[in-house]
């Protein structure tokens, strides 16, 4: 009879006994639980190189780090020596060792010896512990039968080490290396291991002044196993035996705690390897520290530093806040928060207008006072310098030229365009900030900041290192995760925002910003960096901040309280750029920028005026984005005609033209003029016609302040009297007499300096001033 026909004979003859062996395999198959462990772990950060960072303890309050990926060999010869030597030849239990066991502990009278294998006790640490009883043994022992069916031997022993006691609310292997040595589990020496090997079997023999004895005696016992079974030599013995045991416990590593609370929100109970440089990490840990302690004295007490890479965009440093206590929110996350950005938006307003054909690098800019709807900036200084190249004004970070800037070129489509930049804190419409959008009246936090600079400095790389190209995904957030990478999307001739040359002529502009004390000369040195940079300071000195560019790195720092509170010298150039350059001489020194040729064409503009030149000015060539232009024909070079001594102008109605000497002449318009001059010694004004010459239409002076249609309230002062109306003039020839009116009645004359204080009554009033040669300017303010 064939072997089918006698299984068939079998089946029709044992239907009940086939159907309770199909339902036992069924549930042996299936009384194993898909997820063994189902404890919380701990959130674990690691660097880019695998080395610990720091980690949040579990949700239940233990110590466990996720599963290890490995078993270190010391361990694993350790652990197999003293719990299970048959490990790779049983199938889940020991039959001699069970016997044993249960032989020794009848003799006894009660537990002294365990027979569990060491996939027993995976299967027992996974059930919770249960009270240990015979009925109890034997569904470990069916269990471990089939754990030993679903996992490999090496895949048992990394659940054994991940979840195995060693003690108090430490668990596994990794946490028990750190908490007890300081040190990763395959750095440990042959005593070290040892010790580890037999806690779990008492971990309440860790415990330092109890039981130190007994922990000493099995650690050493197991020593003494494998010097038996010539796995260590005599030397290495005798050496294991003089260390001693571990008296307290370590702290585990924090080099990041609030990179780790960050990362925690979003992969809570995860082994994460970052891309942190854990040197680097350290390294800007200790430099926030050292200016910490000089911060403090000013009542200062937060910081915090983050470093991109530009090529990557992996987070290569993530510094969150200083050391310092609860009372002063040493807890919160300042790369995260929301602040006011200062001035650091004003290299994008730079990059926005030249890109937009709207600016010249050293195009002239007004900077003088200024009132716009009622809104009156000031630099930060105080003073004015009638007008600067654009480029320096970006460089000095004056306020007032950011602002006459940001009119001229859009306020509402700056916003527009700031949205590419997805700054998670500027969430308000153009009209909620208004021109104060410049000088920190938006929010932003420096992981956003740090990013959109990235994305930049990116754009500059990638369009030359391809074909003169741009990648449409170029606006992307940074990455932390060691195995994550960017996808930049598809090539494209079209920029994404701005043109590759506008950024590079920004960063060549905020190249030459002036470093902070100490450093003023470091471009005389062979060994500096250079370095695009700006800083900001918010309004009342509450935040300060400093992000540097190079064409391999971005360093972002922000200094202040967490509360709020602002402190006097508080800014970016004292407090945060000086972490900055520290931070940067921690980094490898890289090369600038490539130009990008193809984004730039040239052109010729005016010397003195930076605008596009015209035929009455000195001229020069300079490369500038390759695009249409919508900057204007120099407007401040006349040509003159000067009689022959060259001291005075003349026209036709009192000389013969062609004997007159024809000439350039640089004129700044009044207002400009007067504060231009004061830091430009060699700014020569229009000499005066000659006293027999008809005069131009042009009037030499102008009404500084107040505007023309300005409303202005007169406060009263600490005795009760009330403010005058201080009136300022600026005349081409300040020795000139000035006759002052109010409302057609004389008030003052004014020489050499003109300016005169005035208390009107409330209503409207015409403020008239009149010079010796007949010329006049005007104003209409109101008073309330």
């Amino acid at each position: 009879m064939s072997l089918k026909s006698k299984s068939i004979r079998f089946i029709k003859k044992h239907p009940k006994k086939l159907l309770f062996l199909t339902v036992l395999l069924i549930a042996y198959y299936f009384c194993l639980p898909k997820i063994l462990f189902k404890a919380p772990t701990a959130t674990v950060v690691e660097s880019k190189s695998g080395i610990l960072l720091g980690a949040k303890i579990a949700d239940d309050g233990q110590w466990r780090f996720p599963v290890v990926d490995s078993v270190p060999h010391k361990f694993e010869t350790c652990l197999l020596n003293f719990e299970d030597a048959y490990f790779y030849k049983h199938v889940g239990f020991n039959p001699v060792s069970m016997g044993k066991a249960i032989l020794t502990n009848i003799r006894a009278g009660h537990t002294v010896r365990g027979g569990s294998t060491i996939t027993q006790q995976v299967i027992r640490l996974s059930r919770d512990n249960q009270a240990r009883s015979y009925f109890e043994k034997f569904k470990e022992l069916i269990l471990a039968t089939r754990l030993e069916l679903r996992y490999s031997k090496k895949e048992i022993l990394k659940l054994y080490a991940s979840h195995a006691p060693f003690g108090g609310n430490v668990v596994g292997l990794e946490v028990a290396s750190w908490r007890y040595f300081g040190l990763l589990p395959h750095q440990l020496s042959w005593a070290e291991t040892a010790t580890l090997a037999v806690l779990p079997n008492a971990p309440s023999l860790i415990y330092p002044g109890k039981n130190q004895s007994k922990l000493l005696a099995k650690r050493n016992r197991l020593l003494k196993k494998l010097f038996d079974k010539k796995i260590i030599d005599r030397t290495t013995y005798d050496l294991a035996l003089l260390e001693q045991l571990p008296q307290k416990p370590y702290a585990l590593p924090n080099s990041a705690p609030h990179f780790v609370q960050h990362i925690s929100k979003t992969y809570k109970g995860e082994r994460i390897q970052s891309t942190l440089d854990k040197n680097l990490q350290e390294n800007a840990n200790a430099i926030v520290a050292k200016h910490y302690r000089l911060l403090k004295q000013n009542l200062v007490f937060n910081a915090s530093v983050l470093v991109l890479d530009v090529k990557t965009r992996g987070v290569l440093a993530y510094v969150g806040n200083t050391s310092t206590d609860n009372l002063h929110e040493k807890d919160v996350n300042m790369v995260q928060a929301n602040r006011s950005t200062g001035s650091v938006l004003k290299p994008l307003l730079y990059t926005a207008m030249l890109d937009a054909g709207e600016l010249l690098p050293d195009m002239l800019v007004p900077d003088i006072p200024t009132q716009i709807a009622g809104y009156s900036p000031e630099n930060f200084n105080e003073t004015y310098s009638g007008a600067i190249e654009a480029k320096k004004a970006l460089a000095r970070s004056l306020n007032i030229p950011a602002v006459r800037l940001l009119q001229s070129y859009g306020l509402h489509k700056f916003r527009d365009q700031l949205k590419s930049f997805n700054l998670k804190g500027l969430n308000k419409s153009a009209d909620h900030y208004g021109l104060t959008l410049i000088l920190g009246g938006a929010e932003s936090n420096l992981w956003d900041l740090c990013k959109s600079y990235a994305n930049l400095a990116s754009t500059v790389n990638h369009f030359n290192s391809s074909s003169s190209e741009y990648f449409k995904n170029e606006f992307v957030e940074p990455i932390w995760r060691q195995n994550s990478t960017i996808d930049f999307g598809e090539k494209s001739t079209e920029k994404t925002l701005f043109d590759a040359g506008s950024i590079y002529l920004t960063f060549d502009a905020m190249k030459e910003v002036n470093r902070p004390q100490g450093s003023e000369s470091w471009e005389f040195y062979d060994s500096s960096k250079e370095i695009a940079w700006k800083t900001g300071t918010s309004f009342g000195n509450k935040d300060a901040w400093a992000i540097g560019v190079t064409s391999d790195y971005v360093v972002g720092v922000w200094v202040g309280n967490a509360d709020g509170e602002g402190r006097p010298n508080t800014t970016g150039v004292t407090s945060a750029a000086p972490i900055l350059f520290d931070v940067f001489d921690i980094l490898p020194k890289t090369d600038w920028f490539l130009k990008p040729l193809d984004e730039f064409t040239n052109v010729e503009v005016c010397v003195k005026s930076g605008y596009l030149a015209s035929v009455n000015c000195p001229k020069k060539t300079i490369s500038i984005p390759n695009k249409q232009n919508h900057v204007e024909v120099c407007k401040y070079h006349q040509v003159i005609q000067l009689d022959s001594d060259k001291q005075f102008r003349v026209n036709s109605s009192c000389e013969d033209l062609s004997q007159a000497i024809t000439q350039s002449w640089f004129v700044l318009p009044p207002i400009i003029e007067y504060y231009y001059k004061k830091s430009h010694p060699t700014y020569r004004v229009l000499p005066p016609f000659r006293g027999d010459c008809v005069r131009t239409n042009t009037s030499p002076m102008e009404i500084i302040y107040p505007k023309n249609g300005s409303k202005i309230v007169l406060a009263k002062n600490f005795e009760g009297k009330t403010n005058e109306v201080v009136v300022k003039l600026a005349h081409a020839k300040p020795e000139t007499k000035v006759f002052w009116y109010l409302d057609e009645v004389f008030i003052k004359e004014t020489e050499n300096f003109h300016e005169i204080g005035i208390i009107p009554s409330e209503g409207v009033h015409k403020i008239l001033a009149i010079d010796a040669f007949g010329n006049e300017t005007s104003v209409i303010i109101t008073i309330d």
